[in-house]
């Protein structure tokens, strides 16, 4: 399959949901554990425009153009995303929910 942007394949992942100026929106939250010469690293996709569904995991398209290819078992914090993540729910606008609340 193509992708218009980035097809990325993350470790684990969370979704989070921000509001903002009165909208709600969704997005990723993914992170990639390191090896012995290089260290963890995490990222936001731009935001979840649509979600499709397969056996052992789901594409998340995101606004970019981007697609994050995720494990339906490694929808999980690990020492990779915990601090950003602790980080954006600390301010209040940010909760952290799962993949089933916003699947249509």
């Amino acid at each position: 399959m193509r992708y218009k942007g980035s097809l990325y394949e993350p470790d684990n992942w969370v979704i989070l949901e921000i509001e903002h100026e009165g909208s709600t929106f969704h997005k990723v939250l993914a992170g990639w554990s390191g090896g012995y010469l290089d260290g963890d690293t995490w990222r936001f996709n731009s935001g979840i425009e649509r979600i499709v569904t397969n056996e052992h995991h789901y594409e998340i398209h995101g606004y970019s153009g981007s697609v994050y290819k995720v494990g339906k078992g490694s929808e999980l914090v690990r020492a990779n995303i915990s601090g950003i993540l602790e980080e954006c729910l600390s301010t209040g606008k940010v909760k952290q929910i799962k993949i089933e609340d916003i699947l249509v």
